[in-house]
């Protein structure tokens, strides 16, 4: 059978349809690898690629697990810092931010079974600010960046500066009203005498 030309219908339509996200139920993360359909899929099963993988799985399944759970903790984190910095967002809304990108990792290739376990994770080892609300779980991205916390202690020590100076200003202004209240006796006489004179 000859080879579809590039602008035939039949080479564009493929094109289209892979260009977009695929259904999570049809998708391989061992070969990373997204099927059609159902089909597809099980012919995908049984080629001598997907079985090499599923062999390499098998040596060492947690070493795998491991690898895809800290590759998509790297990965939202990072989409999270980058779209709403330490703002509290939506968990959901986050995570369909993240896996809006067509090359993530699927949750379900992780040791985190739902996104409310993962969120719990995330606020455990404080990397997140997590709180539940009737409306589900919000995060909020702590920044640990070394240059961003120094940039923080700075416009602390700013601010307490600033209010030491406002606070000795304060205070240097009611000593003086202190002081010209207790003189206020003594300055009409001080003005009648250069009057006097």
């Amino acid at each position: 059978m000859p080879k579809h030309d590039f602008f035939s219908p039949k080479a564009i339509s493929n094109r289209i349809k892979a260009k977009g996200l695929t259904k999570l139920r049809w998708y391989c993360e061992m070969c990373q690898k997204a099927c059609r359909d159902e089909n597809g899929f099980k012919c995908h099963q049984t080629s001598d690629s997907h079985l090499k993988q599923m062999r390499i799985f098998a040596e060492n399944p947690g070493a795998v697990m491991h690898g895809y759970s800290d590759e998509f903790e790297r990965n939202f984190l990072d989409s999270l810092s980058r779209r709403h910095g330490t703002k509290r967002v939506y968990a959901n809304v986050a995570y369909q931010e993240y896996i809006a990108d067509k090359n993530h990792v699927h949750m379900n290739a992780t040791k985190w079974e739902t996104l409310t376990n993962f969120v719990k994770y995330l606020g455990k080892s404080g990397q997140c600010t997590v709180d539940e609300t009737e409306k589900g779980w919000y995060i909020a991205w702590v920044d640990r960046d070394p240059a961003a916390l120094a940039r923080q202690a700075a416009l602390d020590k700013k601010r307490r500066h600033d209010m030491d100076d406002q606070e000795r200003a304060t205070r240097d202004l009611k000593r003086r009203v202190k002081a010209s209240g207790g003189g206020t006796a003594a300055a009409p006489e001080a003005t009648g005498m250069s009057e006097g004179a």
